[in-house]
């Protein structure tokens, strides 16, 4: 096992340049599903689940440019609910588009999501949240058909604090009549950075 010995004592000066959060960027860029309008994200790492999540939106309708840093998504355009497999298997967090989708569109059909080798990541928390605002959900031929005329605040408590759940019933909660309450919601940095985009 390699060792890192590190010798104290001296004054540390200097600049560090810290690359955003891909946690962080991802719902964010779901989010901006719910624009309607151009969102820009600065300080965007270059990763390949930003990617993946640049090809899901573009497949969606929407404009994607990216510039230095910065990503620019105009969601105006934004004309498909659906996301096919081969582009939900490129990243396990794919599923945070379903509820701005559903919110924007009123439906949304995607299939099981896909990604790392980190084991199964069940969904259930986030269907039975969906499902507590009105939605109606099918699960056929490993696809997720979600459908929903209106949703509704209600609220919702979670089995445990799943962030992806949390960040897909804030996504959907945002389009809803009413409010609504998520209990035991997760609190990792990323759900604060969702909430502040949410705000704007």
């Amino acid at each position: 096992m390699s060792i890192i010995r590190i010798d104290g004592g001296r004054r540390l000066y200097g600049s560090v340049s810290v690359h955003g959060a891909k946690n962080s960027v991802l719902p964010i860029m779901a989010a901006s599903l719910l624009a309607c309008g151009e969102t820009v994200i600065h300080n965007c790492p270059s990763l390949s689940d930003v990617d993946a999540a640049t090809r899901i939106l573009v497949h969606l309708g929407c404009t994607v440019s990216r510039e230095g840093d910065g990503v620019y998504v105009d969601s105006k355009t934004l004309t498909r609910s659906d996301i096919p497999h081969e582009l939900m298997r490129e990243m396990r967090s794919s599923v945070i588009f379903l509820g701005a989708i559903l919110a924007r569109l009123g439906e949304a059909v995607l299939s099981m999501p896909g990604g790392c080798e980190l084991g199964p990541r069940p969904i259930d928390l986030h269907l039975s949240a969906l499902r507590a605002m009105g939605a109606e959900i099918d699960e056929e031929g490993g696809n997720i058909i979600c459908k929903a005329k209106s949703l509704k605040g209600c609220r919702i408590n979670l089995a445990f604090p799943s962030v992806g759940a949390t960040e897909n019933t804030m996504l959907a909660a945002a389009k809803c009549s009413g409010t609504t309450i998520i209990t035991n919601a997760a609190c990792e940095p990323e759900i604060s950075d969702l909430q502040s985009y949410m705000k704007r």
